[in-house]
């Protein structure tokens, strides 16, 4: 008997080795998918482990080292000083930090209010579906970024403010996704039989759904962090994001605008840092898309 169930469990567990196999050898085949995931793996520990890297106090100032100017790259400051002779190599590391944590849990909070919007109108459907499709439709009508705008000037510049705004204002994408998705398969054969068994409303929506619409969300995701951080930065860029002295990648850029002559370091790496964490964001849900669709390979 325990040999009969033993092959059993075996039998289980070859179709989900299957499938990891598959999605490694698709997703592999994207190189730069592959490359970007390292970047992104090590962009990561770096925000994670910021304090113990960062060599200098990212806000701590050297006003006789710097004189009012920015100091170029030097054995002492490896990417040089901004015009107050605060470290940019730990400021950099910092922003990373900061640009990351903002970019993850918008999307995160995005993600809540467009997967709940958009389960409960493709399930339940009727008069619900279309107040909340109108409401949805409400939003993407409304100029995002100018909207953005104003909420971070009422809400003020912390995080928690930025997380708000750019994750309430960009929700509405993934809720019609996840309405498409649940449209399909709510009259699915699995769906029917766990109607005619009893199973609630949110059970199937949780245990039967979701699960088979985390592909289309998770490239969603993937694909709406990139986003996210250049909102921030925007933001930021403009005196409505992260408030100094504390470091943005886009407060980075604004402090740089009057040296971007003479102190080229100023406006170069904040600006290829946010190229470099786009675009392997980018790279990466495009690998993922391939991976994550079952018609290839």
């Amino acid at each position: 008997m325990s040999n009969i169930q033993s092959l059993s469990l075996d039998a289980e567990q070859i179709p989900v080795r299957t499938e990891r196999v598959r999605f490694w050898r698709v997703f592999s085949k994207h190189r730069l998918a592959v490359a970007s995931l390292l970047l992104l793996i090590v962009f990561s520990f770096v925000g994670v482990f910021a304090d113990q890297i960062t060599p200098y106090d990212p806000n701590s100032t050297n006003t006789s080292y710097a004189k009012g100017k920015p100091q170029p790259p030097s054995a002492e400051y490896a990417l040089g000083t901004d015009n107050y002779g605060r470290d940019y190599f730990s400021r950099t590391i910092s922003a990373v930090r900061i640009s990351l944590f903002v970019g993850i849990t918008a999307v995160a909070f995005q993600l809540v209010i467009g997967v709940s919007v958009g389960a409960a109108a493709g399930y339940f459907g009727g008069r619900l579906d279309n107040i909340l499709m109108r409401i949805t439709d409400i939003f993407l009508s409304i100029p995002a970024f100018m909207l953005l705008l104003i909420m971070a000037g009422i809400l003020g510049g912390s995080l928690a403010a930025l997380i708000i705004a750019i994750g309430g204002l960009n929700w509405m994408t993934v809720a019609r996704l996840v309405r498409a998705e649940f449209l399909s398969l709510r009259e699915r054969e699995f769906v029917l039989a766990g109607r005619a068994l009893g199973a609630s409303p949110w059970r199937l929506i949780i245990i039967y759904l979701l699960p088979n619409t985390i592909s289309s969300i998770v490239i969603s995701a993937t694909l709406s962090i990139p986003s996210a951080i250049l909102t921030e930065s925007a933001l930021s860029f403009l005196g409505l994001g992260v408030p100094p002295p504390n470091a943005s990648l886009g407060n980075m850029l604004q402090e740089a605008q009057q040296w971007i002559r003479a102190s080229w370091w100023m406006w170069v790496v904040p600006g290829v840092t946010i190229s470099l964490i786009v675009l392997a964001f980018n790279f990466v849900g495009d690998g993922l898309r391939d991976a994550l669709d079952r018609q290839l390979g």
